[in-house]
């Protein structure tokens, strides 16, 4: 496009809204209104500047610049008031801003007026047109709860020290100072974020966090396997983070830029399994009014994760091996094969060995899986990173629901680190989040922490002898639903434990509820 000789370019009024909050949130509101302040009024001297060398009649025409403003998308003009003598002075009020419309839409209200490129636009242009500094200042914005915008343009003499307080959002050298201060406090942090940097490399891989000698050789070793095509079985409890190792897995493996898809076998019920595995042709059963393909297929190229898949049936056992031997699937109502490329990582919390002595997993399904085993050890064996972990957990939560909680008092670090957390890296996670919600101070006190942690804590440390895990997690299980009254979906979240586990878990130990 051409306007006055010059290219002219049409952006789209939410992409500036996006580029506003990118730079308020980023550089500050200050800095943003210096940087859209100046645009504009480059935009404005610009426009009147083209118009004085090809249509000069037509900048000395007062209507014709508010015209402009309209004709490019960026405001409707309400009223506009202009006068020259003595001294130049306009009255503008505007509708539909744009800049009013966007801010409202991706910051909210605002305290204070908000069309920066608009008065910007009307300062360049007026500056331009009459030879002399003209500022443009708004005092009211639709954006801050007023019917319409209302600025006010004069030259600088006419505003004396009223325009004081504008003139750095039309300086140049004002962003060049902002900018130093932020290199400035960049600078300083990262000097504090070196001085972790011995650890900090080994504390985050593929989203997990981790200090230990124990989870750094584990995950050393789920790099190296990540580089073959075997499959590979990663085993370890519940919540203690199984699903983030197949990630990382499929992450540093060949196959990263194609699918990664999971699945937990035990959260499927047996009549859908197979038609989740391997999709179904229309018609196939009742309700399948349309083909679908399955995870197989949806994996196909990547990386597909089936969680607790000692959960599985003999006969989706049977057909599941069948898969890893034909390399090839069929959908439910279909007789023609399909090809399928799919790396199998397969997670359980169960001892599959031990499940095929007693018959309930096939040997030779279990040998095609088990070509490299990885242990996830407990968040118990691991205890150097259970703070490491906690910060972690804290900062995000503290982010996602824009609080400012800081750390943890002295009582509360001895709490975390001496717990046995029975159900891992999930159960810390949530106790963290439900401290940081709880929490009406800049750290979290034991009185933020979930109730069950409290209650562990207590058994833990009045008993004269040591147990074992398998015992004090069944008196964990056993005691929090009992308080519960039996309800699974609150126990489960109490515990920090996927409802599936603890279903596997009621099972294994057989509670019954009295009454």
């Amino acid at each position: 496009m051409q306007f006055m000789g010059h290219r002219a370019l049409i952006l789209d009024a939410i992409a500036m809204g996006l580029l506003r909050k990118e730079l308020i949130e980023n550089i500050g509101s200050f800095a943003a209104r210096n940087i859209l302040t100046r645009m504009g009024y480059a935009h404005g001297w610009s426009t009147a500047d083209s118009l004085d060398r090809e249509y000069s009649d037509l900048l000395k025409d007062p209507d014709f610049g508010p015209s402009l403003h309209q004709l490019q998308g960026l405001v409707n003009i309400a009223k506009c008031d202009w006068t020259f003598e003595p001294k130049f002075n306009a009255d503008i009020f505007w509708e539909d801003s744009y800049e009013a419309e966007q801010h409202t839409l991706h910051l909210g209200m605002a305290h204070e007026p908000v069309c920066w490129t608009l008065t910007g636009y009307v300062s360049g242009y007026c500056s331009r047109m009459l030879g002399e500094e003209i500022y443009c200042i708004e005092h009211q914005c639709h954006a801050k709860g007023d019917a319409l915008c209302h600025a006010r343009a004069r030259t600088k003499d006419e505003w004396g020290e009223q325009i004081e307080p504008y003139l750095p959002y039309f300086q140049a050298d004002t962003i060049d100072k902002v900018l130093h201060e932020v290199t400035t406090k960049l600078t300083s942090v990262e000097k504090k974020i070196n001085l972790r940097t011995r650890f900090a490399e080994s504390e985050s891989a593929g989203g997990i966090v981790a200090r230990s000698k124990t989870m750094s050789k584990t995950l050393d070793f789920a790099r190296r396997i990540a580089k073959v095509e075997s499959a590979v079985i990663i085993s370890g409890e519940s919540g203690a983070g199984k699903e983030k190792i197949a990630r990382l897995i499929h992450g540093e493996s060949a196959r990263a830029l194609r699918s990664f898809v999971a699945i937990n076998c035990s959260a499927v019920t047996e009549t859908l399994l197979e038609s989740e595995f391997f999709g179904h042709a229309k018609g196939a059963f009742t309700g399948a009014n349309k083909e679908r393909i399955g995870l197989f297929e949806a994996a196909n190229g990547g990386t597909l994760f089936l969680d607790e898949i000692g959960e599985l049936s003999a006969g989706m056992q049977a057909k599941l091996l069948r898969v890893l031997q034909e390399r090839e699937i069929r959908r439910v109502g279909e007789n023609t094969p399909r090809k399928v490329d799919v790396r199998i990582v397969a997670a359980t919390n169960r001892n599959l060995a031990k499940e095929v002595k007693e018959g309930n997993f096939r040997e030779d399904l279990y040998y095609r899986l088990c070509v490299f085993e990885l242990v996830v050890p407990p968040l118990r064996e691991r205890a150097e990173d259970i703070l490491v972990l906690a910060r972690h957990f804290l900062e995000r939560t503290s982010n996602k629901i824009g609080k400012e909680v800081i750390g943890f008092y002295p009582e509360v670090i001895q709490r975390l680190t001496q717990f046995g957390w029975p159900g891992n890296v999930r159960q810390l996670e949530n106790t963290i989040e439900h401290a940081v919600v709880m929490c009406q101070r800049k750290r979290i006190k034991l009185e933020d922490l979930p109730r069950g942690l409290e209650i562990a804590d207590t058994v833990s440390s009045t008993n004269s002898t040591i147990s074992p895990m398998e015992e004090v997690e069944k008196e964990q299980i056993l005691r929090a639903l009992k308080l519960l009254d039996g309800n699974k979906h609150e126990a489960a979240k109490r515990l920090g434990i996927s409802l599936s586990s603890l279903y596997q878990k009621i099972k294994r130990y057989g509670y019954q509820k009295k009454g």
